[in-house]
């Protein structure tokens, strides 16, 4: 299930947490929400942000050794 939670503290900054969302389209999803929330000062990637890309890098690395010859 893809859930974005928004911790807003008393002196205005928020905490935003994506989860359930692999790949870097989490940055597509939040995109707009950040835009009207000002500036983003810190930003952390978990592991459902690096599964995408390890499975594209993989999958890259199998076509490439695979020969018919």
């Amino acid at each position: 299930m893809e859930t974005l939670e928004f911790v807003i503290y008393p002196d205005g900054r928020v905490q935003e947490k994506v989860t359930g969302i692999v790949g870097s389209s989490c940055a597509e999803v939040t995109a707009a929400i950040e835009a009207q929330l000002g500036r983003v000062v810190n930003q952390e990637t978990t592991s459902e942000y690096f599964a995408a890309e390890q499975n594209q890098v993989q999958a890259a690395m199998t076509q490439a050794t695979f020969s018919e010859w």
